[in-house]
């Protein structure tokens, strides 16, 4: 992990001023607080800007969250095609997308159509990840839980199979993370068994947005996102031991990268 590590500060030191700045769609009523965990995982993994789009009824328990987070809202209470054209003027700005983090019951053509028409990189992430299957994924991670990871059995036979046949590159989270990439696994071994606590996938999607709008590339990203996880998921489980929070494990990230 010391070749990715490195290549972390090489992007850090050729960007100069600019370490990225990334785009957050997800939350509703039932989870509301998920585009928030995501956003400000990505900007203590090094972005300069984060900004969420959420929800009307949601607008202001996501604003809440960090003066650090900027948030912007589309109208009604779920995403549909109404909310694509402005997602889409808002990855004009972005130099990565993560859409997913508790998203309940977004229209299958808005999260389609929001993932063809960005030309920045994706992470498909939680509840967009089944509607997300009918879209050009050849510029996507895919962040399933072990329990999120079905209907992409369903539609390919395995997880191999995606990836060969879609381009798409999938970080599966569980006991031991695994990263399939063009066929193969690799795996990440950090992290304790504390971190089943929710939020955790949620910290992992903004991780690895960050670095793909650093300029990573999308093996990279996924390798590197699940090690920071991990790492500072252990630091902050020696402090709190099994009581450990998400948020708990955003804040260990800068000392981890360093």
């Amino acid at each position: 992990m010391g070749r990715l590590q490195r290549t972390l500060s090489n992007v850090s030191e050729e960007s100069g001023m600019d370490n990225g700045r990334v785009a957050v769609v997800g939350g509703s009523i039932d989870y509301p607080n998920q585009p928030a965990i995501t956003g400000m995982a990505a900007l203590r993994t090094g972005s300069d800007h984060v900004r969420a789009l959420v929800a009307e009824n949601i607008y202001e328990i996501v604003a809440s969250h960090s003066p650090n987070l900027l948030t912007s809202y589309y109208a009604g209470e779920r995403f549909s095609e109404d909310a694509v054209e402005q997602t889409l003027d808002i990855c004009e700005w972005a130099d990565a997308l993560v859409i997913g983090p508790g998203l309940v019951d977004a229209e299958t053509e808005a999260v389609c159509e929001t993932i063809d028409g960005v030309d920045v990189p994706v992470v498909v992430d939680a509840l967009a990840i089944e509607p997300a299957l009918d879209a050009d994924l050849s510029s996507a991670i895919l962040t399933p839980s072990s329990s999120e990871d079905d209907p992409i059995r369903d539609g390919y036979g395995s997880l191999e199979a995606f990836t060969e046949e879609t381009g798409a590159v999938i970080t599966l989270t569980g006991g031991v993370d695994e990263i399939i990439t063009g066929g193969e696994r690799l795996r990440n071994e950090t992290g304790t068994s504390a971190m089943t606590v929710a939020g955790t996938g949620d910290t992992m999607a903004g991780i690895t947005a960050s670095l793909l709008g650093q300029g990573m590339d999308r093996t990279e990203a996924a390798e590197l996102g699940a090690w920071i996880l991990g790492k500072s998921g252990e630091l902050a489980t020696a402090e709190y031991g099994p009581g450990v929070l998400a948020t708990d494990v955003i804040e260990r990230i800068p000392d981890t990268i360093r």
